[in-house]
């Protein structure tokens, strides 16, 4: 005999409201992907170094084009509002203080992988381009190398490739975005 379980699938309003209620602790830290509520795993320092980089790099290289938004929710459908390491959004006059970026509003999104790199590919890049976020990097840490994604089509991206230390990660979609990728490492 199988025995079926039923699952309540939460909405990004349900997410957000429990956020507001106080159920979740100050100090952990969630996402929600498809409906579930998933633990953001603890950052260590070389993680959190690279993010700290990205960020004070890109806020010089993209001031006039763009935010830089640094572990904050993108909502890509009413039911996945994940926290990427970085995103560069588009100029809006309300610095999204009316609601959270959606997919239109992104022009790049980075994930800083250490011990997170298999759930980045398999779970977070899927949902990315299926949502037509137009750029994806993944900084794998481990590897020692920077992955970018571009073009989306169909839920996959159609353009991928990898960046070792000694060169440069240029932008697919940002033509005047260029770092090398030893500064990202580390």
């Amino acid at each position: 005999m199988s025995l079926q379980v039923a699952k309540h699938f939460f909405t990004v309003k349900e997410f957000e409201r429990m956020g507001e209620a106080g159920i979740f602790s100050e100090d952990a830290h969630f996402e929600l992907i498809e409906g579930e509520i998933v633990e953001i795993s603890p950052i260590g320092s070389r993680h959190a170094g690279c993010v700290l980089f990205l960020s004070r790099f890109l806020n010089h290289a993209v001031r006039d084009m763009a935010f830089v938004s640094t572990q904050s929710p993108i909502q890509l459908n009413d039911l996945t509002q994940p926290q990427p390491d970085v995103a560069l959004l588009r100029l809006r006059d309300d610095y999204y203080r009316s609601s959270h970026p959606k997919p239109e509003n992104v022009l790049l999104l980075i994930e800083v992988a250490d011990t997170t790199i298999d759930y980045d590919r398999r779970i977070k890049l899927p949902l990315y381009a299926g949502a037509g976020i137009p750029e994806v990097w993944i900084i794998n840490l481990p590897a020692e190398l920077i992955e970018i994604y571009a073009a989306p089509k169909d839920g996959a991206y159609v353009a991928a490739l990898e960046v070792k230390r000694d060169e440069q990660a240029q932008s697919q979609t940002i033509s005047t975005l260029s770092i090398p990728a030893a500064m990202i490492l580390g």
